[in-house]
């Protein structure tokens, strides 16, 4: 990210009440300040639009953060602001300004940034939850959760790294986790001294502090992320005599040698790390299994191995694979001959004479073309489409063809009303099914009951942006199967395709949303696609 702090984020909770405080400091009350002109006040509208409700904190660089409420658009916001402006806010604008260029769900969004001379202020996206540094208060995470988090932080780098910029203060403080499950990385604090490379060597601190409640820089912390920075209350890592931190599953049980392995490759300075992109695509390739139990570590296996499934990105980064048993070899190919030798006759003595199949143009044969057989259609692709949203919601969509139902993307929640609280006329989930096929029925398992959607299909693929979802959703106007303007149920099926034609592209798109406790969500948690 930009030379120049960037506003400072970090949550804290006080009598129940989640608050933002900036720095990653715990909330203090600070001396009075002298000069007043330009002090803020509640109820205050800065910019005509950013309604000043709460003052939540004053934060370690002299900034004091509001909660606030954008009177345009309806929505919170956090306003980070300090008086005076001019000269002595220009490095938090600069930083500000800089942050907003990247735009990504796991980044904190940043709205606006404004001189008045007599003070300036920031105005970004109020998160409603957790630091990582107060979640994992509670007691260190699963390791599934604790991979999801990893994940979450290395595409928000990845994205950061591919406008050629830094973070430079990745650290507990600055992981956010929001009640909607949502994570978000926040308060880009860069200087000379940081890199790409020592961004990606914080995701393995980040690693570790989830997995064991430790934090293994107290000795020797990352750059930008001193024990300035509100760390000086998370343990140090437990150590050998010779200074040398205890790998994960020397700390607790659970942990997969592979998430184990990965994390100390990524704290291990010896060690070239990979870019942030590749670490990103690995996070999001592992697979925590339920029933994994704790074993004495066989040594460092140098980032994640391939499988026999899916080889990891990172053995092309340069990691070392996990070798395969000679004797897991020799099982497989004894396995293999067994089915050759049944295959070839079964062990038969007498030859088999193969039966012909028989001829079209025999008499009585059958003329009538086989009947064309109804499968299970493969997603190739899917993404959401949010063309009138702050684009915060686009996270998961390959959640939607993952086979698990209990796992999907949801909306964020909205008040007032059910139309998305009247900010946007919908939102879609998108589907690509690679090539074109012949539909017999699509079936969408919702959350929660009485939403109204429609299934609407196109031959355009513009990319996913602001623009490129208004000319997909402009395009995507032929609705197919039948309609579902309102629905009682959590199964949505689509029948009634004509035969005759092919679709590649399917656009579920959903106008209406069902009440939930605070308002109005849904969840998509699987789209199945029959046909041919």
């Amino acid at each position: 990210m930009p030379s120049s702090a960037g506003p400072s984020i970090d949550t804290i909770t006080e009598g129940g009440r989640v608050t933002q405080v900036g720095e990653g400091q715990e909330a203090e009350e600070s001396a009075p300040h002298v000069m007043t002109f330009g002090a803020p006040t509640a109820g205050e509208i800065l910019a005509e639009r950013y309604e000043l409700v709460e003052h939540i904190n004053n934060d370690s660089a002299g900034r004091l953060v509001w909660r606030g409420v954008d009177v345009i658009l309806r929505r919170p916001v956090a306003v980070v602001l300090r008086y005076p402006g001019g000269d002595s806010a220009t490095e938090m604008l600069q930083g500000a300004v800089a942050a907003s260029r990247v735009i990504h769900p796991n980044l904190v969004g940043v709205y606006d940034a404004i001189d008045e001379a007599e003070r300036a202020y920031v105005v970004r996206e109020w998160v409603d939850g957790r630091s990582l540094r107060e979640l994992v208060a509670d007691g260190p995470l699963d390791p599934a959760r604790a991979t999801t988090i990893g994940n979450a932080v290395a595409s928000a780098l990845a994205a950061v790294h591919a406008t050629d910029m830094v973070h430079g203060n990745v650290h507990p403080g600055t992981v956010m986790i929001s009640d909607d499950g949502r994570v978000v990385l926040a308060d880009a604090r860069t200087d000379g001294d940081d890199s790409q490379q020592s961004d990606v060597r914080a995701i393995g601190g980040i690693l570790y502090f989830a997995l064991t409640g430790h934090w293994p820089h107290a000795e020797a912390p990352l750059r930008g992320a001193t024990a300035g920075h509100g760390r000086a209350a998370i343990p140090d890592a437990v150590r050998d005599a010779a200074g040398a931190i205890a790998a994960p599953r020397q700390v607790r049980a659970g942990v997969p040698a592979y998430l184990d392995d990965l994390t100390m490759d990524l704290l291990d300075a010896e060690i070239a790390p990979p870019s942030s992109d590749v670490l990103a695509a690995e996070l999001a390739r592992l697979d925590v299994p339920a029933d994994e139990q704790f074993l004495d570590n066989t040594g460092p296996l140098r980032f994640a191995a391939d499988t026999a499934d899916e080889p990891s990105p990172l053995a092309a980064a340069g990691g070392r694979k996990v070798a395969i048993g000679i004797a897991g070899l020799l099982a497989v190919a004894l396995v293999g001959l067994l089915i050759g030798i049944s295959a070839l006759g079964g062990g038969d003595e007498s030859p088999q004479t193969p039966v012909a199949a028989p001829s079209s143009n025999a008499p009585g044969a059958d003329a009538t073309p086989a009947a064309t057989t109804v499968r299970e259609l493969k997603i190739s692709g899917a993404r959401i489409i949010d063309p009138d949203g702050d684009r915060t919601e686009l996270r998961n969509a390959d959640r939607v063809y993952d086979g698990d139902e209990d796992k999907g993307w949801e909306t964020q929640t909205y008040e007032n009303r059910p139309n998305f609280g009247n900010l946007k006329k919908g939102m879609g989930v998108w589907v690509d099914l690679g090539e074109e096929h012949t539909v017999k029925s699509v079936q969408v398992l919702l959350s929660a009951r009485g939403a109204s959607a429609r299934l609407l299909t196109g031959t355009s693929n513009p990319p996913s942006s602001a623009s490129g979802d208004a000319q997909l959703v402009a395009e995507y106007k032929t609705p197919i199967g039948q309609p579902f303007e309102e629905h009682d149920g959590t199964k949505m099926t689509f029948n009634g395709f004509d035969a005759d034609k092919k679709y590649r592209y399917l656009l579920l798109w959903i106008t209406e949303l069902p009440p939930s406790e605070r308002g109005y969500k849904v969840g998509v948690q699987e789209i199945t696609v029959q046909g041919s």
